[in-house]
């Protein structure tokens, strides 16, 4: 039962399990487990690690071990219980959960391929990112989360802890982690192993360095998509797409992209614009391009029988497979007048000649029009839980591998965009796993209700996905699922939404407004969504917003290479940048926007005023009253229906851009 150093790391071997630690880049490490043999080919997050030249490795005459690496160090027992350490001073970060009597130990292998891993848990202890969930909480102690792709969920199994540390679960898996107050305990429903990544951080800031270092650094954003993002469900035909793209020229408003919503095809999967529709999409591109606006086009991952691509991918085999035989199929619309609801398949994402033929489609039928941007939607894929279990990739069963399928379609995009001599990808995208940034992986919360409660809830849905390494990360302005542009209540709803719009990574304005359509088909349009839709008083508001973002741009740049550079996000808790300040850690409805502004969002209706808590180690501007308030207070500020409460380091260039 003794340890022994190979191959770089430390190994251990016994009847139940085979159990390796290894240095993964600087201060961090990886540990696998299986009852069988440690797969190196086994799919995850995980890119090559570094060099780690300074890892010292050593083996006690009682068998332990230790590993120490950067900040660092791991204590294995002989008894097969890790302890993470903090090099430097040895104070435990985590640790292998001890025991009970009769208790199979911390790592469980389980009939089927199910696994667990069992750590203790901390009194006091905060713990942050896994992607997005919108549980309305900042700090997830005491939740229970599952791994499980869906609509307004992108599980993405990155945690950070307030103890300095950060630990991925590198497993593709189904599953779910436990957060408890006794217990942290992670479940894989499939695969048969224990994979998960471990770093020791000072700061939030070099956690998140670390973890984007091993999994991928996002591309820098493209100079376009910093500004501002035109949608609505749906603009049915060129002619009405450029009418609003016109009127915002006309009316001397900023805009940057402006988005082709679905069914804008004949048939699911066939990647192209119907003809009768949208007769001259590359006059359109070529219209749009000479206002200064980007077109960004929606892309499913549904494929119909008797479209363009159906014959060929079944052929191939590249769609997704039933377990029940057959193909998975989930009913979505059709233009199919015998059949306006009908079964449909799934490109398959996790095989690489699916993702080389769907980039074909979209090279040939959009890129080669000057389309650049896709907006990857529905790309869980978008079905029920029963029939997602019953999902067979080509890169193993659903309850081993699902979580790839979000990763790997974005991919599909990313490698395309690159290879074409584009070196910043950038995709809308529903859902995201572990690595998405690398790929250019821009976030949204997907269909979410327009009510102050939805606002509320994304703030700190936001705040997760930026510690879950997604720099990229954008709400629908105003709420998806209905919304009444002449309801005074609702309009207020917008304009503030719009307003924390303003300061989000992505500013995109999206709905399905009223009127609607009362079902769901092909035909399906929402009620006006523009700026100038919600009256004139919001209109002043939100034109007055438009010209900000644009003043802003320039910071985000800025932002942007940080973000390349160290991973660091661009929306972030105060905590990231004043982790010494304890109030800051308790502060979940205000965000940072780098590290110079501060952003107050309003959520509830009928405020004119919110709290505001200012971290301390430095002296805060508020640009609209041009006040200079000291660090660690906490104070009522105004908050009129025309702004909502902003501050600025002193000091900070930003700030005459924002008066």
């Amino acid at each position: 039962m003794s340890y022994r150093v190979f191959a770089g790391g430390l190994e251990r071997h016994t009847a139940e399990e085979i159990l390796r630690i290894e240095p993964w880049g600087p201060h961090a490490v990886r540990v696998r487990a299986s009852s069988g043999t440690v797969d190196p080919a086994a799919p995850g997050a995980l890119d090559s690690p570094p060099p780690s030249r300074h890892a010292e490795l050593s083996v006690a005459d009682d068998g332990s071990a230790r590993l120490v690496n950067g900040r660092l160090a791991v204590e294995a027992s002989v008894n097969g219980r890790l302890r993470f350490l903090h090099a430097d001073s040895g104070r435990e970060l985590l640790a292998d959960k001890s025991p009970y009597p009769h208790h199979p130990g911390p790592r469980v292998h389980a009939a089927g391929g199910r696994t667990e891993q069992h750590f203790e848990a901390y009194d006091g202890e905060r713990l942050h990112g896994l992607g997005q969930h919108l549980h309305g909480l900042l700090d997830q102690k005491g939740c229970v989360i599952d791994l499980i792709q869906g609509n307004t969920v992108a599980a993405i199994p990155f945690l950070h802890s307030s103890r300095g540390y950060g630990l991925l679960w590198n497993n593709p898996a189904t599953g779910r982690v436990e957060l408890g107050a006794d217990t942290t305990r992670w479940t894989a429903d499939g695969g048969g192993r224990v994979d998960y990544w471990f770093t020791a951080g000072d700061t939030p800031a070099q956690i998140i360095d670390a973890y984007t270092l091993a999994t991928g650094r996002p591309p820098l954003l493209p100079e376009w998509a910093s500004g501002f993002w035109q949608s609505k469900l749906r603009y049915r035909t060129q002619d009405e797409l450029l009418a609003v793209a016109r009127e915002y020229k006309e009316r001397g408003l900023p805009l940057s992209v402006i988005v082709c919503d679905y069914f804008h095809w004949a048939n699911m999967g066939d990647w192209r614009f119907e003809e009768s529709e949208w007769p001259d999409p590359a006059a359109m591109v070529e219209e749009l391009t000479g206002l200064g606006v980007r077109l960004a086009v929606s892309v499913w991952p549904t494929v119909e029988p008797g479209s363009d691509t159906f014959d060929e991918l079944r052929t191939s085999g590249h769609l997704v497979q039933d377990a029940d035989g057959g193909l998975l199929t989930f009913p979505w619309p059709s233009r199919s007048a015998e059949e306006p609801m009908r079964p449909m398949a799934y490109y398959d994402a996790t095989h690489p000649g699916a993702r080389a033929a769907l980039w074909q489609r979209l090279n040939d039928n959009y890129r080669s029009l000057g389309v650049g941007c896709f907006w990857l939607d529905a790309c869980e894929p978008d079905v029920s839980p029963a029939v997602a279990e019953r999902a067979v990739y080509a890169a193993g069963p659903a309850a081993e591998v699902a979580n790839l399928y979000p990763l790997l379609h974005t991919r599909a995009v990313a490698d395309g965009l690159r290879a074409a001599g584009d070196d910043r990808p950038l995709s809308l995208v529903r859902s995201a796993w572990a690595g998405s940034q690398k790929y250019g992986a821009a976030l949204w919360s997907g269909d979410i209700p327009p009510t102050f409660g939805s606002l509320a809830r994304q703030i700190r849905a936001g705040l997760n996905v930026a510690m879950s390494g997604i720099p990229w990360w954008n709400t629908d302005i105003g709420g998806f699922s209905g919304g009444d542009p002449d309801d005074p209540a609702y309009r207020e709803l917008l304009i503030r939404w719009f307003q924390f719009g303003t300061f989000s990574p992505v500013m995109r304005l999206h709905g399905d407004r009223l009127p609607h359509y009362p079902e769901f088909c092909t035909e399906a349009t929402g009620g006006p969504n523009e700026v100038w839709s919600y009256g004139e008083e919001a209109y002043g508001i939100l034109r007055d917003h438009l010209s900000l973002r644009e003043r802003l741009r320039p910071y985000l740049t800025r932002l942007s290479e940080d973000a390349h550079r160290t991973g660091a996000p661009p929306m972030r808790p105060l905590f990231f940048d004043f982790p010494d300040d304890g109030h800051a850690w308790d502060i979940d409805d205000q965000f940072l926007l780098g590290p110079d502004v501060l952003v107050a969002p309003v959520y509830e209706a009928g405020a004119r005023t919110r709290r505001v808590y200012l971290p301390s180690g430095t002296r805060w501007l508020d640009p609209a009253t041009g006040s200079v308030v000291e660090g660690g207070t906490t104070l009522d500020v105004d908050a009129p229906l025309e702004r909502i409460p902003v501050f600025v380091r002193e000091g900070a260039a930003i700030a005459a851009l924002l008066r």
